[in-house]
């Protein structure tokens, strides 16, 4: 087929889950103003997340890119960016965001961008939120890869005891929805409907925009809280919010905790995300969250 080699590209390659994904949106518009010469390419694990962006000249899907280096790459002027934020510097160190560690492999200026999710029509529609006799309270207690097998991942999920709490103090006043793993725990009181199966993205998110209070952990809908300007409670239990957290959300971060050799088996970071239960360097459910701290969720 014959190219059009006059074209320029930028092509951003981002990788990992929906979170992440939604936290990437913050900078196409800085990208797309830096490189205002070149077409914007996104390859990505949720495309989703990027329709409808008028910043965005093509989405593809990381699993789903026929002919791209002929169509794209080959004799062209081009710009490519595939490295992995989550091994820069500052991003180890934890000294600073997930966003300006990305800025530094995309040569663009950090200024604390926000996500930005663009909705059509259609979408808009399914937003609107039909009549309630009681306000939502939405509360994420489990959150990560839906395969993973564990009830409770100490570094992001709320302790079941706290959730049980949370869900004494508003049943009278709210319709309480909770949003897990599959194999998450599960709140059984009659005022909770949970969610515990894959949802599309878009669903997930109309979630959040029919909900009046939001108590979330370090995962997507923490993310799309802010890209959708609703301030929300997070907890921060194994990561911080210095990395992946937003200044409009109320965010509650555990204690300090005592180590004794947790981290023994950890090199470029100390805690995994998927929670490994002898990193876990807290002994009791007080040495995590402490009662001012629920008072203040």
């Amino acid at each position: 087929m014959e190219k059009n080699i006059k074209e320029k590209y930028f092509i951003w390659f981002i990788s990992g889950g929906l979170g992440k994904n939604v936290a990437a949106t913050s900078l196409i518009e800085t990208i797309k103003s830096t490189y205002s010469d070149r077409k914007l390419l996104i390859i990505c694990s949720h495309p989703q997340t990027f329709l409808n962006n008028p910043n965005i000249d093509r989405v593809f899907h990381m699993a789903n890119t026929p002919h791209f280096y002929e169509d794209y790459i080959e004799g062209r002027d081009v710009i490519i960016c595939n490295q992995e934020p989550y091994n820069q510097t500052g991003h180890i160190t934890k000294q600073q965001h997930l966003l300006e560690s990305w800025c530094e492999l995309l040569g663009i200026k950090y200024t604390n961008q926000q996500p930005q999710l663009f909705y059509n029509y259609a979408e808009r529609k399914r937003f609107e939120q039909p009549p309630s006799s009681k306000p939502i309270l939405l509360i994420h207690t489990s959150g990560g890869p839906t395969d993973d097998p564990t009830p409770y991942n100490w570094t992001r999920d709320i302790p079941s005891e706290f959730a049980v709490s949370i869900v004494d103090k508003y049943s009278q006043t709210h319709n309480i929805v909770q949003v897990t793993r599959p194999e998450g725990y599960k709140l059984t009181h009659p005022s909770v409907k949970v969610i515990d199966t894959p949802m599309v993205n878009l669903n997930l998110f109309w979630l959040l925009q029919s909900s009046n209070k939001r108590i979330l952990i370090d995962s997507c809908l923490q993310h799309a809280a802010a890209a959708m300007n609703l301030p929300s409670t997070v907890l921060w239990v194994g990561t911080s919010p210095i990395l992946f957290g937003y200044k409009q959300h109320l965010n509650v971060v555990a204690k300090l905790p005592k180590k004794a050799n947790q981290l023994v088996d950890s090199t470029l970071f100390d805690y995994q995300f998927t929670g490994h239960d002898f990193q876990c360097p807290y002994m009791e459910l007080n040495d995590i969250f402490s009662q001012e701290d629920l008072n203040q969720i």
